[in-house]
């Protein structure tokens, strides 16, 4: 690995710590791209690259939502009894999502992880806000529904899940931004040890890994973001409680689009260097 890539992923680190404790995201769908254009650049294959990504991001999203949950619960913003419910429930099907996606093409996952980021971007924009009397929805039922597709959904992309677990929480459960943006990141402590166990297992025995991998785990790009990330996303939960809510959810889809575009190839289609 270049002196470039290893200052590429401290950075990215900061970023994304900051950027997971402010809008209660892993940032995968950062860390993603980052280390997809890493990999390819090593000469890793496309299908190898993306993979790799996925798993070694999830491992970082590990410690990253401990970090930014327990910060938002010593605020009293996290609802642990729905994260219990739907991560437990995440863990299961996100494993099933990493097992799946191991068989699943390469350039296949790429395209629906950036059109996934982008459609819910697209639903959150467009949804109207609930109204202020409107009570979150306390139905275990419905928070188990919910975690089934977020969770595997979280497998496939390798994400912690904040991406679209957030839409759900806010739209479909009445969630107020900023408990939406703390249960969140509770929710991912779990679904994102089921992807890393399956992204884990699912790539022991591929041949055509780098040197210090575990299955579709890079060890070294795991530490460089993780060492810069941690600390970030107190740092990034506490402003998250500074901020209102409306202008939270802003900053939360704008960075969802770029994202979306990114991954789907949009800008490399325009020439545009974003």
């Amino acid at each position: 690995m270049a002196l470039a890539h290893i200052i590429i992923l401290l950075a990215t680190g900061l970023v994304v710590g900051f950027a997971g404790g402010l809008l209660g995201l892993g940032g995968a769908f950062i860390m993603t791209p980052v280390q997809y254009l890493i990999f390819t650049a090593m000469g890793l294959p496309t299908d190898i690259a993306i993979k790799l990504a996925f798993g070694t991001s999830l491992l970082v999203v590990l410690p990253l939502a401990a970090s930014g949950a327990w910060r938002h619960s010593i605020k009293g913003a996290v609802r642990w009894k729905t994260a219990f419910t739907m991560g437990s429930i995440g863990l299961v099907c996100a494993f099933g999502g990493a097992t799946l996606a191991a068989h699943l093409p390469g350039a296949a996952l790429k395209i629906a992880f950036g059109a996934i980021i982008l459609l819910s971007a697209i639903r959150m924009l467009t949804a109207r806000d609930p109204k202020i009397e409107a009570e979150p929805r306390e139905n275990p039922w419905l928070w188990a529904a919910w975690a089934i597709p977020v969770g595997i959904m979280t497998g496939i992309l390798g994400i912690g899940g904040g991406i679209l677990l957030i839409p759900v929480l806010v739209l479909a459960l009445r969630f107020r931004m900023h408990n939406a943006v703390a249960t969140s990141l509770a929710v991912m402590i779990f679904t994102s040890a089921g992807g890393i166990i399956g992204y884990l297992i699912n790539g022991l025995d591929v041949p055509g890994l780098p040197d210090y991998s575990i299955g579709y785990i890079h060890l070294p790009s795991w530490f460089l973001l993780a060492v810069t990330s941690v600390g970030m996303a107190q740092v990034g939960a506490i402003t998250a409680h500074k901020l209102p809510a409306r202008q939270l959810k802003y900053i939360f889809i704008a960075v969802m689009l770029y994202m979306g575009l990114k991954m789907l190839g949009v800008f490399d289609w325009l020439g545009w260097p974003l």
